[in-house]
């Protein structure tokens, strides 16, 4: 990576650890609040121990944004160390993690930070950040980093399928939940990350064909562009996760294939068992 441009994101993401040290990345962490315990996201509780304890759980954990004391701590030791600054956080349709940084920004009043509503989490958000660190690694300036990270937006996607809508719905994640509630009982709802909120796109009667109806999703919004990059993304479903790895793969041939995990945070909000596939179709170039 370039020594000046520090790439920051945060837990959310959920790269894999060989992705974050190949990069250099900084990946502040969100908080999951469990009883009288507080976890940091992926540091104090991992995604495989996170979703055995849900499973079991008596109690849903809540959870809470990187703070500004965080952002503003890890801001200046970059300054500190004559690096600019792009930070890409989870959307703020999701989070309040933005405006902790937006804060932190503002208290430091500098113009060597740059913080992006990037409008996705997970993997989606893990394709963005991604591609501006190969950017950056490239030699790319701050102003350039912004321009690949907001061109990257356009071609990035996902789509994803929940058990149930009980804990996207009691936490007021999603936007048209109502809408569904009714009818979801015997049903398995498919969602997408829609300019930053979660909004429904269909639903159907089985998890086969959830994962059937996402693939037809993703192959309509992919059609005619390359290369194509996915991820499949899953909370607890690491069998389902890797037999929809390899069935999507062996379909498209992408040039770049991501298995990793829903975050403890973000699954505690779209619960246990949901399985999601993000991509990027075209380059930034």
């Amino acid at each position: 990576m370039s020594p000046k441009i520090a790439i920051v994101t945060d837990s959310s993401a959920y790269l894999p650890k060989k992705y974050v040290d190949q990069y250099g990345l900084y990946v502040p962490s969100l908080s999951l609040i469990w009883g009288d315990q507080v976890y940091k996201d992926g540091v104090d509780i991992e995604a495989e121990e996170f979703y055995e304890l849900l499973s079991v759980a008596t109690e849903l954990p809540t959870t809470s944004q990187v703070t500004v004391h965080e952002y503003k701590s890890l801001f200046e030791e970059l300054l500190a160390d004559n690096r600019e600054i792009l930070v890409l956080p989870i959307s703020s349709g999701l989070s309040a993690t933005y405006e902790s940084a937006i804060t932190a920004k503002k208290e430091l009043n500098t113009d060597k930070i740059v913080v992006l509503d990037t409008k996705l989490v997970s993997m989606a958000l893990g394709f963005q950040v991604l591609t501006v660190a190969r950017a950056a690694e490239a030699g790319a300036s701050l102003k350039e980093c912004v321009a690949v990270a907001e061109k990257a937006y356009g071609l990035i996607g996902v789509y994803f399928t929940v058990d149930t809508l009980e804990f996207l719905h009691r936490g007021g994640r999603i936007n048209t939940a109502k809408r569904l509630m009714g009818t979801a009982l015997n049903l398995k709802p498919i969602l997408e990350i829609s300019d930053g909120k979660i909004e429904a796109v269909g639903s159907v009667r089985t998890q086969r064909k959830a994962l059937d109806r996402m693939q037809q999703l993703v192959e309509t919004k992919t059609e005619g562009k390359s290369p194509l990059r996915i991820s499949v993304f899953h909370a607890g479903v690491p069998e389902l996760a890797k037999q929809y790895q390899a069935r999507l793969e062996e379909a498209w041939h992408p040039v770049e294939s991501i298995l990793t995990h829903v975050s403890p945070v973000i699954g505690s909000h779209v619960g246990p068992g949901t399985i999601s596939v993000a991509f990027m179709a075209g380059d930034v170039e």
